[in-house]
């Protein structure tokens, strides 16, 4: 149904021939330059290189900056960066290095050590001037340090303001990386045994690749190609140019499900299990079946229940199901429009890309825990413990947390319990100058409680300040206006009580008392009765009265990633059946999630109408 367009095939070809350039590791025709400048909204990023995090600064550490650089050859290499000194931010002070690199995808951080990593104090001098020295750049590679440059005492703030690297110079060629240890499962010694490795490393390539046990037609293909890049530049030059085919293969881009050929059309039937071992593979790991994930499939193992289920409990306690955590909750939570919320800088000015990714890696660090735990998902909305590191510690108005890394943090005020208590939820529901009730109202509808409100009556005016008799209105007597219309008030009933609970949390997550000179009133009521006062009663409304609505939700968004694809009416009595087995093991996350796998629409299909 999706077709391919020329352009996405152009760019399918130019993402095989860079990744079998850089896996390989062939390396650039002579020193290459990349430069990171830093950005406030996204911090050092750059297209096509994995950003770096928070966690891979050192302890003790502040006003730092990381990257993950792909090195793609042993050798020399000169790195610079540039910092800005001084209140004003106009001197930019530069430090080069130089030095070998092994190849492969490396963190380089610049920081400065704070507390009891800085240098000594020194003793006031005769001036009579006791400031402080500046602590020193503290410069990484894998967390090894590589220099500790002392910086002039005459600054008082340094930032790192742009990081270039430069090379390979003087190469040593490819070295020993992951990728090519995982591609050379052998090397030939002369040129009569070019061809048989050639054929073993491509037919283990190409069932991983393919997902499925290979045929002669399938290697027939990838040696022509060897053959090909053999002819040009010897046994790696041909393997690359094989794995180029290979990445743009039909059956490496495309997810085939073929039908049995004895079943007729329109007819059910239980997939294969090579079919099955994908399916699995790209729900919980947004990728390939492993090599014990096939070997069961191969062997028919998938068939039995134990087995299978034993499988998916293995794949969620592997380091991989990561991807379930970043890619699911990204979409059902919506944690990737935290990257394009860009609250105004006059009236934000402490925002910025260091808060934005710890507030999406908290909801996200604390997803995975439900998920690790296999604790209740009613845990999402209403929990005692959240993950944080000093940043967002510190917005938040919490202490005792120090350093970048974040860790489990027990929340003794309830305020900020569960989902809708987290700067990455309320950030990405607000305008860039204030809150908005209702859209964190249809925020909560819809995506936890499966109730989105249909769409705003044409030619409704934008809400705007006003005065009564001289005196400012509040965001609660605005509302009340702008819902005046009947029209409105049927769908602001539902969605602005909730809108208004979460009221004293600001356009960024910060807990407040007022809006400028107004006090809050945090109090609302759903139809049939449902009141609440603030945030922390709203949680105990949505986990009583509205439990089911959100499990069922819950479920529904699971069943539709898994499947890729939308529910249709069919698929109705399946989502009643879990949510009775999720009431039967106490709403626990990962059963939920084994269930969906052992469900009628995940291992099963229609055949087509022909």
């Amino acid at each position: 149904m999706l077709p391919l367009s020329p352009a996405l095939l152009d760019r399918y070809m130019y993402a095989a021939r860079r990744v079998s350039h850089l896996a390989i590791g062939s390396g650039p025709a002579g020193p290459q330059k990349d430069t990171y400048i830093r950005n406030r909204e996204t911090g050092f990023r750059k297209a096509g290189h994995a950003p770096a995090t928070r966690q891979d600064l050192p302890l003790g550490s502040t006003r730092g900056a990381a990257i993950r650089y792909y090195f793609p050859l042993t050798g020399e290499y000169v790195i610079s960066t540039l910092l800005r000194t001084g209140e004003s931010g106009t001197n930019y002070p530069q430090h080069r290095f130089r030095l070998t690199v092994q190849a492969g995808i490396r963190v380089l951080a610049f920081t400065f050590p704070r507390g009891s990593a800085r240098p000594e104090r020194t003793s006031p001098s005769s001036s009579g001037n006791s400031r402080e020295p500046q602590p020193p750049l503290d410069v990484r590679i894998d967390g090894r340090r590589i220099d500790l440059v002392s910086l002039p005492d005459s600054a008082t703030r340094y930032r790192v303001e742009s990081i270039a690297i430069e090379g390979p110079f003087g190469s040593e060629g490819p070295g020993d990386t992951p990728s090519r240890r995982r591609i050379f499962s052998c090397q030939p010694d002369e040129p009569s045994q070019e061809k048989p490795c050639a054929q073993q490393i491509l037919a283990r390539l190409a069932r991983r690749a393919y997902r499925r046990p290979i045929e002669a037609s399938d290697l027939d293909s990838l040696m022509a190609l060897y053959d090909m890049g053999r002819a040009e530049g010897g046994f790696e030059r041909g393997i690359e140019r094989a794995l180029r085919g290979l990445l743009v293969a039909p059956s490496f881009l495309f997810r085939i499900e073929d039908e049995p050929s004895d079943i007729g059309p329109g007819q059910p039937y239980r997939i294969g299990d090579f079919d099955l071992a994908s399916r699995l593979s790209f729900f919980l790991w947004s990728s390939l079946p492993d090599d014990e994930l096939l070997t069961a499939a191969e062997q028919g193992r998938l068939q039995e229940p134990a087995e299978f289920v034993r499988q998916v409990r293995r794949m969620l306690a592997d380091r991989r199901s990561w991807a379930l955590v970043e890619n699911f909750a990204g979409q059902w939570l919506e944690l990737r429009n935290v990257e394009r919320a860009k609250p105004d800088e006059l009236l934000f000015p402490e925002f910025d890309a260091d808060l934005r990714s710890a507030m999406r890696r908290e909801t996200e660090l604390f997803f995975a825990d439900v998920l690790r735990r296999n604790r209740s998902v009613l845990d999402l909305l209403d929990s005692d413990r959240t993950f944080l590191n000093e940043r967002l510690a510190a917005h938040y108005g919490l202490g005792q947390v120090h350093g970048p890394q974040f860790r489990a943090v027990r929340l003794e005020d309830g305020r900020r319990g569960g989902l809708l208590g987290q700067g990455s939820i309320l950030t990405l529901t607000s305008y860039p100058n204030r809150t908005s009730v209702v859209i964190r109202g249809k925020w909560v509808l819809e995506n936890l409680f499966g109730m989105p409100p249909p769409p705003p009556p044409p030619d409704i005016p934008d809400l705007e300040e006003a005065t009564r008799d001289g005196e400012h209105l509040t965001l609660r007597e605005l509302m009340a206006i702008h819902s005046q219309n009947p029209t409105c008030a049927s769908c602001h009933v539902r969605m602005d009580p909730i809108g208004f609970a979460l009221e004293n949390f600001d356009a960024i997550g910060r807990w407040r008392e007022r809006d400028g000179e107004a006090l809050i009133d945090a109090s609302g009521e759903l139809p049939g009765g449902m009141a609440f006062d603030g945030p922390v009663e709203l949680r105990r409304v949505l986990t009583t009265d509205l439990r089911g609505a959100f499990v069922r939700t819950v479920l529904e968004k699971l069943l539709t990633y898994a499947l890729g694809r939308g529910l249709e009416y069919y698929d109705r009595p399946t989502v009643r059946s879990l949510a009775r087995d999720a009431e039967r093991v106490d709403y626990r996350l990962a059963d939920m999630i084994v269930a969906v796998t052992e469900s009628m629409p995940f291992q099963m299909k229609r055949s087509l109408d022909r």
